[in-house]
């Protein structure tokens, strides 16, 4: 078991640098340049100090050089360190030149990291909405909004910020350690392992707290994502709350939330305080060795003047690469995490097709043959189900609530796959496996039990099936759901702009809507999942009529509560507790003495009540 594990940590971390280097294409470039720019930055950083030092123990102090041959070389084409000592404002303006390469550098630096930055956000978003856009119905059916939001916005920027800024500083720093340590050993190699006496001791905390607090951050992370998702059913669900009178109690229930997250990261803050404060105690005790230890070699004789100055900078340029490496190793266990959550969603196997990805003709019979299926995790839903609709009718189905109705359709759809044991559903004679999902769905029309609309205007609602559908065709459709005449009320008529979920509209505006945007393509097969529940027996009555003059050819299946839905259908369905309870014409089943005749009594008695 312990085996399997180690294994499967190494399969997601080789997942993860792939993924990671899959997002990075398009900025690697950028990236590469900026580093190059941090090096000549690091480098220049190097080379003052070495200036400053030339000139006080060479051209002022007068002592011998050593120093490589093409240093050497170009002060002899100056006029040799005598000439340099009389003329030192040369060696000044040496120092503002390698300080003009520095900040030119530097510019380069922040602009090309800043375009990869950039260009790396946009690839991770571009790749992981699209993921998500291909992922199956049940997966998204299982995950929280608010969750997958916070996953898609603040992992990624948590992402961002830890190639740029981490990555290309860890580049930097070991560039500067690196030159520094190699400038120093060539002037004085006592002073230099006195100076690297705290580093080894930083660098080991640093990991031993990178692996302490990555728990920690994973539960912040969850943690900000529970409330994102509070927040965002609270903004979308804002009508209910207040008409329950529940803001107090919403309000309330996320001020418990923020306060434990508030919490865990103020438990965080406890042992990152205490290691960044150990982390600059030892980096100022680093510079303090080198100004004593220093001191005391220049008085022994064992060290010029100049050598002691620039070991200074280099000491001073080594405080901040040490310090830095330190946070920096401790924010990979947060950017670990962030990697981690991104990368589960990525590992979401997409949909895909099942068998043969056929596209026959599906203006042909609709048969389900033996079909039961179960939810994952919960019992079975249908049970047996067999029956066989014929091309170009009407199929009414009545149910109870958890009856199956709904699970019927989105078997048929193919939002939820059934399984190979589970029977087949069949349309011509070919298995609903074998049919390509695209050309599936593009045949299937349906209007969902709770629609949806978008944040857009009513015409771009209805039109969304098409990127540019002509007004002439929406308004035919929505004069179709009997939408038309009241949109043409409003001021500003199909360019009225709906709040999310459609807010601004009434609950039989919407469904209208939502039937209108179905209405919009002639597909053969249209499916109306109690979607004429909110609206009233007359425009019932109306939308029925204009279905069956538009889509006299169609296959049309009603799923409602409403008998008069049902009476016109060709033949009735009627499920009860997933199984099918009776099957025929509403003639035939209003005097049948089941579930319908029982029905249809309680409602037409219940029509007689209200007309008297």
């Amino acid at each position: 078991m312990e085996t399997e594990k180690k294994t499967k940590t190494k399969e997601e971390k080789d997942f993860q640098r792939k993924l990671l280097w899959r997002f990075l294409k398009g900025s690697k470039l950028f990236f590469a340049v900026s580093m190059i720019c941090a090096a000549l930055a690091a480098l220049a950083d190097m080379v003052s100090p070495q200036i400053i030092r030339m000139a006080v123990d060479n051209a002022l102090g007068g002592k011998e050089a050593s120093l490589p041959p093409f240093v050497m070389a170009q002060v002899e084409r100056l006029g040799g360190f005598a000439y340099l000592g009389e003329h030192i404002w040369i060696m000044a303006v040496a120092i503002l030149i390698v300080a003009a390469v520095k900040v030119v550098a530097q510019y380069c630096f922040r602009v090309y990291n800043t375009k990869g930055a950039e260009t790396l956000t946009k690839s991770m978003r571009d790749q992981l909405f699209g993921h998500i856009e291909r992922l199956p119905y049940a997966w998204h059916a299982k995950h929280r909004t608010g969750d997958i939001i916070q996953r898609c916005t603040s992992d990624i920027d948590t992402m961002k910020r830890f190639v740029s800024e981490q990555m290309t500083s860890i580049f930097r720093i070991l560039v500067l350690l690196a030159l520094s340590l190699g400038f120093m050993l060539s002037m004085n190699w006592k002073l230099t392992l006195v100076a690297m006496l705290p580093v080894p001791y930083i660098i080991l905390r640093s990991f031993q707290f990178h692996r302490k607090i990555g728990a920690a951050f994973l539960d912040c992370d969850e943690n900000e994502g529970k409330l994102s998702a509070m927040a965002q059913e609270n903004l979308t669900g804002v009508r209910v709350v207040r008409a329950f009178g529940r803001e107090r109690y919403e309000k309330d229930r996320f001020e418990q939330q923020n306060e434990y997250y508030t919490s865990l990261w103020m438990k965080l803050a406890r042992p990152m305080s205490r290691f960044w404060s150990v982390s600059d105690v030892l980096s100022g005790l680093q510079i303090m060795l080198i100004v004593v230890f220093g001191s005391w070699l220049c008085i022994r004789g064992e060290m010029l003047p100049g050598e002691y100055i620039a070991f200074l900078s280099y000491g001073a340029i080594m405080t901040w690469p040490v310090r830095m490496l330190g946070r920096m190793i401790s924010e990979m266990s947060k950017a670990g995490v962030s990697i981690d959550r991104v990368a589960y969603i990525m590992r979401a196997e997409e949909e895909k097709e099942s068998g043969r990805a056929l596209t026959p003709p599906l203006d042909r019979d609709i048969a389900f043959e033996h079909v039961s299926f179960a939810y994952e995790g919960s019992q079975e839903i249908l049970h047996d189900i067999s029956f066989t609709m014929k091309a170009g009718t009407t199929l009414g189905i009545l149910g109870g609530t958890g009856s199956g109705k709904s699970t019927m359709m989105l078997l048929l759809d193919k939002l939820y796959e059934l399984p190979e044991d589970c029977g087949s559903i069949r349309i011509g004679g070919v298995d609903l496996r074998d049919i390509q999902t695209r050309h599936l769905r593009q045949n299937i029309g349906m209007v969902l039990q709770e629609p949806y609309l978008f944040s857009r205007t009513i015409a771009e609602n209805i039109g969304i099936t098409e990127e540019h559908m002509p007004l002439e065709r929406i308004r035919e459709a929505a004069s179709a759901a009997c939408l038309d005449d009241t949109v043409e009320s409003f001021q500003k008529g199909y360019d009225t702009f709906v709040g999310e979920r459609g807010v601004t509209l009434s609950g039989g505006q919407k469904q209208r809507a939502a039937i209108a945007r179905a209405l919009t393509g002639k597909t053969p097969i249209m499916i109306f999942d109690d979607s004429l529940s909110a609206v009233d027996t007359e425009t019932d009555a109306k939308i029925r009529s204009a279905l069956e003059a538009r889509f006299g050819s169609a296959s049309i299946i009603l799923i409602s509560h409403r008998i008069t839905t049902l009476s016109k259908a060709d033949q009735i369905l009627v499920l009860d507790h997933g199984r099918i309870a009776e099957l025929g014409t509403h003639e035939q089943l209003k005097s049948g003495g089941g579930i319908y005749q029982k029905i249809c009594e309680i409602q037409s008695g219940s029509a007689e009540e209200v007309s008297a």
